[in-house]
């Protein structure tokens, strides 16, 4: 092999490791950052990761919402009405938070089954659901539109209480 052939090899050779190290690097900094959505079924089925980044989405159910009178922390429940998550979350809600609405927390789920909330995100109004929300109640076998027409029900009597 000539003197010219084993430079360009060499070259050739550094340009593909280099790449595959900055290709490397970039998949694990997406892999530590990426949050997956899962359903409370999902949870309660343990196909979610425990103490790492996820979504989790649902509706809240009624009567779950626990506020702390002393600091911003609150409990509530996420429910798909069939499996239930028990929520915790410190900071200030969404303005359109309430019983019965949707919601996707963005948090860790903890060893005692329960999850930490950094972000609650409230849908806009009572027809809608998240997108993840119905796929995944699609894939549990449940019908999102009949959800839908719970909430809108469940909505309606919160109207009439006030």
């Amino acid at each position: 092999m000539t003197p010219t052939r084993k430079r360009k090899l060499l070259v050739i050779v550094t340009l593909v490791s280099l790449a595959a190290v900055a290709v490397g690097l970039s998949l694990y900094a997406l892999r530590a950052n990426i949050n997956l959505f899962f359903s409370p079924v999902q949870i309660a089925q343990g196909e979610a990761p425990l103490e790492r980044s996820i979504r989790a989405g649902g509706m809240v159910k009624v009567g779950s919402v626990s506020r702390d009178a002393e600091s911003l922390n609150v409990a509530f429940t996420v429910t798909d009405y069939v499996d239930d998550l028990p929520v915790d979350y410190q900071g200030i809600l969404p303005d359109l938070f309430r019983e019965g609405q949707g919601v996707v927390v963005v948090g860790e789920l903890q060893d005692d089954g329960r999850f930490r909330a950094d972000e609650v995100l409230a849908r806009h109004d009572e027809n809608y659901m998240p997108p993840e929300v119905a796929k995944a109640l699609e894939d549990a076998g449940y019908s999102p539109a009949d959800f839908q027409a719970k909430a809108a029900e469940i909505g309606r009597q919160q109207e009439d209480d006030t």
